[in-house]
């Protein structure tokens, strides 16, 4: 079992070596994932759990849209369910102020700093500019579609947005600073 489709087959006839090997595929870029939501391991494995058994409650009625598609559905239903426990644990904190005047700083050069310092970075940004951020950049949403997905209003997202860029650019300026 190699590709996706192969593995996905052996799921749907019952075969549980086939479940592991999506598990084993798939887990470490589901944190990786996961992390960039909720930087607290701890925290997190709770929603990967509830993230993979969602994974292969509904497998059965995934359609196949070839390669990546498996990993792409996965990684939204981490997604989902990352966002959800932000909510619903009280810890998402959405703004509708409009985003404050753009400066006239440039985006520092990230090239000298780590990927695992940058998403260190991330963590550390309030849970709402965090998601915004990871939604816009990663995900490949809009302002409207981060807007319609956490039910804020579109100038909400576009706010979390400049200001999360804002505080994370201090924040590398400051690191590459004190390096």
């Amino acid at each position: 079992m190699n590709t996706e489709e192969e593995i996905l087959k052996a799921i749907k006839h019952g075969d549980r070596k086939a479940m592991r090997a999506l598990y084993d595929s798939y887990a470490g870029y589901a944190t990786a994932v996961g992390l960039r939501y909720i930087p607290d391991r701890y925290l997190l494995k709770d929603v990967l759990q509830e993230s993979f058994i969602k994974v292969f409650t509904n497998i059965r009625d995934f359609k196949y849209r070839g390669e990546g598609s498996l990993k792409a559905w996965i990684i939204k239903i981490v997604t989902n369910e990352a966002i959800n426990f932000l909510r619903d644990h009280g810890r998402f904190y959405i703004t509708d102020e409009l985003p404050e005047e753009p400066t006239d700083e440039e985006p520092p050069d990230i090239d000298g700093i780590s990927n695992e310092k940058l998403t260190e970075l991330i963590g550390r940004l309030p849970d709402g500019y965090r998601t915004v951020l990871n939604l816009y950049v990663f995900e490949g949403l809009t302002h409207k579609e981060i807007a319609k997905r956490l039910n804020i209003k579109e100038n909400s997202s576009a706010s979390q947005y400049a200001r999360a860029r804002t505080m994370l650019a201090r924040m590398i300026r400051k690191v590459m600073n004190t390096e």
